[in-house]
């Protein structure tokens, strides 16, 4: 019975909704993090009766037909880009940004990788870095004798040192934009990886149009709706079920088939 193998796809389409909307409740308190929405699309069709073709014995055509469809499969996990709402943290180091926009970071082998986490701190020699001790670009490095430091909106990056009146000027922080930022890769620890599908990314000073800007002291929290998806999570056991059940008919009709012939 093609239903047996219809409403498998859908029982294993259901059991990927509830690991993405998992992953979501896991990651509520993630900073900067994406709520994953898992999008389906059906499989192939059986045409029993093709549509549009002429009718044996007349001219007329037959304006239907008859198509069965053979179940579902995933097309996508996307990631939403909403953005998270800020969390006062009163770290002076701690950048949210507000709007479209990613901090670039120098992970592992050099290689140029992109976050919403602007949970930041100072390394032994005053760069400034990520929680994982990867260094933030363009480069700030923070004096051994400094107070005090200020972040604008628009990225500046200013330092008040012991022994000078006027503050000192630390560089410019820039952030990048993609056409595509649901095309991104994941690379875990909140960073992400330009690919083919994102596009090539667009520096820009923060504030600019198009760019977000950067809030100091706050931190962009996770964009995870938990009544949303207790929801998600009730709609997806129910959908399950359901395929369960169409198993179960399936299966019964199969039975009371071969008590028949017997």
């Amino acid at each position: 019975m093609r239903a047996l193998s219809i409403a498998a796809t859908g029982m294993a389409a259901q059991q990927t909704n509830v690991e993405v909307i998992a992953n979501n409740i896991a990651n509520i308190n993630t900073t900067g993090f994406k709520r994953g929405k898992a999008e389906f699309t059906d499989l192939l069709y059986e045409a029993q009766r093709a549509p549009g073709v002429s009718n044996r014995g007349n001219d007329s055509t037959i304006p239907e037909g008859a198509q069965l469809g053979l179940g579902v499969k995933l097309s996508a996990i996307r990631n939403l880009q909403n953005q998270g709402a800020l969390t006062n943290t009163g770290n002076t180091l701690d950048l949210a940004l507000q709007g479209r926009g990613w901090f670039q970071v120098n992970g592992p082998n050099s290689e140029t990788v992109y976050t919403r986490s602007g949970a930041f701190n100072t390394n032994a020699t005053g760069q400034l870095v990520t929680l994982d001790g990867y260094q933030v670009t363009p480069a700030i490095i923070v004096p051994t004798n400094t107070t005090a430091v200020t972040v604008s909106q628009s990225g500046i990056v200013t330092a008040t040192v012991a022994g000078n009146a006027a503050p000192v000027s630390l560089g410019q922080l820039t952030i990048a934009n993609f056409a595509n930022e649901a095309g991104l890769e994941h690379l875990g620890n909140s960073t992400f990886r330009e690919t083919a599908a994102s596009g090539t990314a667009v520096t820009g000073v923060p504030g600019d149009p198009g760019f977000a800007t950067i809030t100091q002291g706050y931190l962009e929290a996770s964009n995870v709706d938990p009544v949303k998806e207790i929801s998600d999570l009730i709609s997806a056991q129910r959908a399950y079920e359901m395929n369960s059940k169409v198993i179960q008919a399936a299966d019964q009709m199969g039975e009371t088939l071969a008590k028949g012939i017997r």
